[in-house]
């Protein structure tokens, strides 16, 4: 059967455009075609056709860089056809092996015309099932979800013409990166459609970054993430790595989520950026269903749900996790940073975004766990966040990050029995009317003290009144272990006014009697030129 369509114009983009310009076009073309299917619903669809264009376009550079390292060697004819056939020649350069009908330019020829009465969704409900089946890592993993009754068949064939055209392959850079950068984009631009619910499957990137930024993941080192959500902070740690030298595949990755739906984006995700990832066999709760359980990580780092009740935590109370104490059955807070503390390997560190009464509260014996994790110098620093920064919450949040080791090791600086607190609540700027976002000078220089407290920059520490300051452990046990920044670093020194109050007052008296008289010519002005229009 043949599938009229109306006509949707492809993006079009000139030499000068900027990747973020195509991105932009593709998902505003994209969301004209959801019509009235829910953003959460609809973010499988458009995300699984990304993914498949993505293998596609992956698979076809490694056929091409394979054709021209046999052409070069002589080889040719049937012989050639099998060596290009041969999954293990994708594998191992970790391209996914893509059988023909399941290419994306087969998949697009065929749903304009589906073969046998086949629709357009069981098109390519077939091509993922078929790359699921040679490739067992995505098995499970792929939506096959486009031949439901309720999903309009024309829309999703103006939809797959749509991404197809976008020239992915005719770019400078590889398919890897360009439609990496495209499914990162359109995390965010669903994450923002879905608003409160979009938290849970990703984190504002600004504060992605931070994390990233004062960890500073290195080559040959475990990363973890037990609430990973979209899998956003090992991209971003895969990025890290890669500004200073290094490869995606120079780090370990580990991970668990608990929604199914959200697991799947996070495989595609890492899938996409070339990321080997251990996120369990399937999704599952972090607290009762542990997928690493005997995992010591050396970089943790999370935003786990913030203040959750439902946690389950009265079937856990004697859990060999809780070191520091019992966390209180209505709040997780204390589970979640417990949890990643016996993460930590000998030298180990963690992030973890958390709600800002975590710092104070003394709730259910929340006040005694903050104070054991203190006095067991697991704290390494403290940083109070700006408000607005998370558009599916409104309460105030903040950084901890903990440090297994604080010592001198390594060329670090001994900061043991110390804690660094930054206080940016005042950074950060307004995106639109709703949402914060943190500044690349911004987040260089809360990153930028953390380094150099720590001693992993060569720039020497020096406490900054207003925005940070090293507190030793008798302090902090004298603030009766509250961990607010605000509390220690104090209120920002005002540069002192030398002027004296006599010319002060002359001077702005004289700019005073000016503004007075620009003002006069001005409304002169003004009603000269009203008097010449003719009413």
């Amino acid at each position: 059967m043949t599938v009229e369509r109306d006509h949707v114009a492809p993006p079009r983009r000139s030499d000068s455009a900027a990747p973020a310009d195509i991105k932009d076009v593709l998902w505003k073309a994209a969301d004209k075609l959801r019509g009235s299917m829910d953003a959460a619903e609809y973010k499988h669809f458009v995300l699984g056709l990304v993914f498949l264009k993505y293998v596609s376009d992956a698979f076809a550079e490694r056929r091409d860089a394979i054709a021209e390292e046999l052409a070069a060697d002589g080889i040719e004819g049937d012989a050639a056809e099998r060596l290009l056939d041969d999954p293990d020649s994708y594998m191992s350069e970790g391209v996914f092996y893509v059988p023909e009908p399941a290419r994306y330019d087969q998949v697009a020829a065929r749903a304009k015309t589906p073969p046998g009465g086949m629709t357009v969704g069981e098109v390519i409900d077939s091509a993922m099932a078929a790359i699921e089946k040679r490739n067992l890592e995505l098995e499970g993993v792929l939506p096959k979800i486009f031949n439901r009754t309720e999903v309009d068949q024309r829309r999703l064939g103006e939809l797959i013409d749509l991404i197809g055209r976008i020239g992915f392959r005719d770019e400078a850079k590889k398919a890897r990166d360009l439609l990496g950068e495209t499914y990162e984009y359109f995390l965010e631009r669903f994450a923002k459609a879905e608003g409160k619910r979009g938290g849970e499957f990703y984190t504002p990137a600004s504060v992605v970054k931070l994390l990233v930024e004062v960890l500073e993941p290195q080559p040959g080192e475990r990363v973890y993430d037990p609430a990973c959500g979209s899998g956003g902070m090992f991209v971003q740690a895969e990025k890290f790595i890669e500004s200073h030298g290094g490869r995606a595949f120079d780090i370990s990755v580990f991970g668990q989520e608990l929604n199914q739906n959200t697991w799947r984006l996070a495989k595609m995700n890492l899938a996409i950026h070339g990321i080997g990832a251990n996120l369990g066999s399937e999704w599952g709760d972090t607290f009762h269903n542990d997928r690493h359980p005997d995992l010591r990580a050396d970089v943790v780092m999370a935003n786990p749900p913030f203040n959750v009740s439902d946690w389950g935590g009265e079937l856990l109370g004697m859990d060999p996790r809780w070191k520091y104490g019992v966390p209180p059955i209505g709040n997780a807070n204390f589970a979640w940073l417990q949890h990643m503390a016996a993460k930590l390997s000998p030298r180990g560190r963690a992030g973890i975004v958390l709600a800002n009464g975590s710092m104070s509260s003394k709730q259910s014996g929340e006040g005694d766990i903050r104070r054991a994790m203190i006095e067991a110098d697991l704290v390494s620093c403290m940083i109070a966040l700006p408000p607005q920064l998370f558009r599916s919450t409104q309460i105030p949040a903040c950084l901890w990050f903990l440090a297994r080791d604080k010592g001198p090791t390594r060329g670090l600086a001994d900061r043991r029995g110390e804690v660094l607190f930054i206080d940016a609540r005042d950074m950060g700027v307004m995106e639109n009317r709703t949402e914060r976002v943190l500044t690349e000078e911004e987040l260089a220089e809360i990153a930028g003290a953390y380094r150099a407290w720590r001693g992993t920059s060569k720039d020497l520490y020096v406490d900054d009144a207003g925005f940070c300051y090293s507190a030793n452990l008798d302090e902090i046990k004298q603030n009766d272990y509250i961990l607010n920044p605000g509390r220690y670093v104090g209120a920002t020194v005002v540069a002192e006014d030398i002027e004296p109050i006599a010319d002060k007052i002359f001077r702005l008296t004289k700019k005073l009697f000016s503004d007075f008289e620009e003002s006069a010519h001005l409304e002169s002005e003004v009603r000269a030129q009203l008097g010449r229009v003719d009413v």
